[in-house]
């Protein structure tokens, strides 16, 4: 029997370290850290930094020595024939003049002189490590924002779980003691009834906010790129988070958009075009490229190209190929004239960026100082409403006001309650919104 008890215990402890494992304990920065090491989109823009470096040598190597060995076998399965008339006599006689098997193996080393697309597909491979570059930038911007949001969305849940529970326990115990009241006589059974709607309403809203919270919490480990069943505990409180995010010296910070990571994007789109216009130019340039052959040729009537006594004969070859464009019935010309205008286009989007990012900041701003001022009065808002609420509730208990006046009241707390936690999630996810607008760098 101990041994059972003992199995079990043991059983029980590996369960619980095993359960300990899968869950996470964050804090706010901590799960922001997490998610730029950890999440689906850094992961996938590392990964194109990668693929972006291997395209750079790739181009490069156009440019560099190119070995190439080939081997060709070859058996005839029957011999051609060849005829000849040596004595002119007008009679044709047969000859033979291959044998029937042969091999012919060589190796070619051939070097890229001269090409002026390859230079131009140089300078764009490089331009699309930078690209690449500059978008891993702006994917760990946008995973911190939407961390940002997914934490606090939970915080939210949270919070509005405890609230309604909170609100269900006093109404609660307002709807049982009117409808003791109403039993012994001294009110209406309409009062009753309208506290048992009320009362039906918050456990309706408590049930979908708990089905919600099971989803935020999925939201935020896939944000995070963790499995979404991953169990999190979330240590920040959403009070201290809207505290640690009201800095309204944000809101007086200088915009700098040629620094705008967005900026700089679409400045490397436009050296793109630019590049995509000389290649169209460069491909009116002659090309050039020299090579070097050399290789052997073996005969026999029979497979014996391994024997010591085989005969080869070597040949080598050295060549250069020069590649003038004279003609193209203007189709270089139209290509280029299409380049061109794709980079006039680029100048104008580049120009557009520049106004819109501006605008983009400056709204930025104002729903942050916004939702600052909002959640002040929210905070006020709450606080009066639960006065309110609660003198109203004794009223009704003395018979001096009605289950309406009641009704309107709770109805007015419920809704200041919203609009408070409202407010705590807009000051955190606007103070996001604003990081990014001002390109505020990941600390």
């Amino acid at each position: 029997m101990k041994k059972i008890i003992l199995l079990f215990f043991a059983l029980t402890t590996c369960f619980g370290i095993h359960a300990q494992e899968k869950s996470m304990s964050l804090t706010l920065e901590e799960a922001i850290k997490f998610a730029l090491e950890n999440s689906y989109n850094t992961k996938v823009a590392r990964n194109d930094i990668k693929s972006a470096n291997e395209k750079v040598w790739e181009t490069t190597a156009i440019g560099l020595p190119q070995i190439n060995g080939k081997v060709d076998y070859q058996q005839y399965l029957k011999l051609p024939v060849t005829l000849l008339d040596f004595d002119g006599d007008g009679v044709n006689e047969e000859f033979v003049f291959v044998q029937k098997q042969s091999i012919n193996a060589s190796v070619t080393v051939s070097q890229l002189l001269f090409d002026g697309s390859y230079l131009v597909g140089l300078q764009a491979s490089k331009t699309f490590l930078k690209i690449s570059k500059q978008a891993e930038e702006k994917t760990e911007l946008l995973t911190r924002e939407a961390v940002i949001n997914a934490y606090g969305n939970v915080l939210i849940t949270e919070s509005s779980i405890s609230i309604l529970e909170n609100n269900i326990k006093i109404l609660q115990k307002s709807y049982d003691d009117a409808k003791k009241i109403y039993e012994n006589g001294f009110n209406e059974e309409e009062d009753v009834e309208q506290l048992e709607i009320t009362l039906g309403n918050l456990k309706n809203q408590l049930s979908s906010v708990l089905r919600m919270k099971d989803i935020a919490y999925q939201m935020l480990n896939l944000s995070l790129g963790n499995p979404i069943n991953t169990k999190l505990v979330l240590t920040d409180s959403l009070d201290s988070l809207v505290k640690s995010n009201i800095e309204l010296s944000l809101i007086a910070e200088d915009f700098n958009v040629d620094t705008h990571i967005d900026y700089l994007i679409s400045e490397n789109d436009r050296e793109t075009k630019r590049l995509m216009m000389k290649l169209e130019q460069s491909k009116a340039l002659p090309s050039l490229n020299a090579f070097v052959n050399y290789g052997s040729q073996g005969f026999s009537d029979t497979f014996s190209f391994f024997n010591s006594n085989q005969q080869w004969f070597d040949s080598s070859l050295f060549g250069v190929s020069l590649n003038v464009p004279i003609f193209s019935s203007l189709s270089r010309k139209a290509k280029t004239a299409q380049a061109k205008i794709a980079l006039e286009n680029a100048d104008l989007r580049l120009e557009e960026t520049k106004q819109r990012l501006s605008l983009l900041a400056e709204k930025a701003k104002s729903e942050y100082q916004l939702s600052i001022e909002n959640y002040t009065t929210a905070q006020k808002n709450v606080g009066l409403s639960e006065r309110i609420e609660n003198k109203q509730r004794i009223k009704f208990f003395e018979g001096i006001s009605s289950s309406f006046d009641l009704l309107q009241a709770q109805n007015q707390l419920y809704t200041q309650q919203q609009n408070y936690i409202q407010s705590m999630l807009d000051v955190i996810s606007k103070k996001a919104a604003l990081e990014n607008a001002l390109n505020v760098p990941i600390k």
